[in-house]
């Protein structure tokens, strides 16, 4: 008994613990594909594709022909079947033979039909990754907001420290005790507002990863460098424009198949009729031969619609291309200037906010500065880290999209 409770509260004990890992980016990706239904309906979309094409292109099934033929109506012989030598009883296979361009364009359009079902269920994973990596990203950033934002209410509490001693020293003013207090205030009212955004961004991320979006996070955004020349040359590449291809072979098959139903089918039926007693039976064999002489009011209205089908997906294919193009365009741009503004940060305003911070209190600590200055130092120094860490953010999320766009788009 008692190992069968341990062996429960084993059970209990992992179950509890599925998700108590640390959460890492690549991590939240794999979550996210294996625990979406969106994808796995895509997938099924897939399957069911593929067992369809099994069937494209094969014969149709025969058909069994029984029945009578040449029965008395009327006369002495009415519904006899053993008097008149017309009589027979018939039994037959049926078989349809579809001309060869028909049945290489239902393969066609059935192959088509399966790349089309694999794209778009290429463009959902990339989507599920897309919004996992963003989800994570910005959960990511928060947490580092936060972070930076408790920081610097501790250092709060040492510069509360120094104006108190100066103070004692018989340096400043009594009112200066009151900027630290209102500091501390106004950080408090940023981290509030923080913790409320932290909130939202695993409320989102667990839209994609479920209880593990509860769970730390793990280690710090993948290096997302992007070959920004690759990116211009592989437009094409976007799988929301890469589905067009399999959709124009579908629309260019069915245009084959209509065209091939200008040409004629045909078909064979052998039978076997038995006739009564003193009768021989009888054997036949007959062709069918389907006549498509009324092609101007039946067949080319058809391949003239398909026809004006496949045009239509062309068109969207390039004015689809001529978007993108212009919104890459764009976000490469939005991308360069990201890293030059974070760059800039780093390396100038940071150590200039830093720098300032520190001159200002040690200017107000030998008393020929004011408090007022050290203030707007601080408010500065926590500007610069909030914009540092909001510039990463922004160039990370886009360099993801840009990524599972193009780069893991591309064949």
């Amino acid at each position: 008994m008692w190992f069968r409770i341990a062996f429960l509260l084993a059970l209990t004990g992992a179950s509890s613990a599925a998700y108590s890992d640390p959460l890492s980016f690549e991590e939240a990706l794999r979550i996210a594909e294996r625990s979406s239904d969106d994808l796995a309906a895509q997938s099924a979309g897939v399957d069911a594709a593929r067992l369809a094409a099994r069937a494209a292109g094969r014969l149709p099934d025969p058909k069994l022909a029984f029945g009578i033929d040449n029965l008395p109506a009327t006369g002495p012989d009415q519904w006899r079947l053993d008097r008149d030598f017309m009589t027979m009883r018939k039994v037959g296979l049926m078989q349809d033979f579809p001309n060869s361009a028909r049945r290489h364009a239902e393969v066609a359009a059935a192959g088509a039909a399966v790349d089309e079902a694999e794209a778009q269920r290429r463009v959902r994973l990339l989507a599920v990754r897309t919004g996992a990596a963003l989800a994570w990203l910005d959960r990511y950033y928060v947490e580092r907001r936060i972070a930076v934002l408790a920081d610097l209410e501790h250092e709060n509490q040492l510069f509360a420290t120094v104006v108190q001693a100066a103070l004692a020293g018989g340096r400043g003013m009594a009112a200066d005790i009151v900027a630290p207090r209102q500091e501390a205030a106004d950080l408090a009212d940023r981290l509030d507002a923080v913790h409320a955004e932290a909130t939202k961004a695993s409320a989102t991320l667990r839209r994609w990863v479920g209880a593990a979006a509860d769970e730390s996070l793990q280690g710090t955004p993948p290096a997302l460098e992007l070959d920004l020349d690759y990116l211009k040359n592989h437009v094409h590449a976007h799988p929301e424009i890469a589905v067009y291809q399999p959709r124009i072979a579908l629309a260019q098959a069915q245009l084959q198949a209509a065209e091939a139903s200008k040409h004629p089918d045909w078909g064979a039926e052998l039978s076997y009729a038995q006739r009564a007693a003193p009768f021989s039976d009888m054997v036949s064999l007959q062709f069918t031969v389907s006549l498509p002489v009324f092609s101007g009011g039946r067949q080319d209205p058809l391949i003239r619609a398909k026809a004006a089908e496949r045009r239509r997906l062309e068109a969207e294919q390039r004015d689809m291309l001529r978007d993108h193009t212009a919104a890459l365009e764009v976000q490469l741009a939005d991308y360069t200037a990201l890293c030059q503004q974070l760059a800039r940060v780093r390396d100038t305003r940071l150590p200039l906010a830093h720098q300032k911070v520190d001159l200002s209190l040690a200017s107000y600590q030998g008393g020929k500065g004011e408090l007022a200055a050290v203030l707007a130092a601080r408010r500065e120094l926590i500007d610069t880290q909030l914009q540092q860490i909001d510039l990463q953010s922004r160039r990370d999320a886009l360099a993801a999209t840009l990524r599972f766009n193009y780069l893991e788009a591309s064949p």
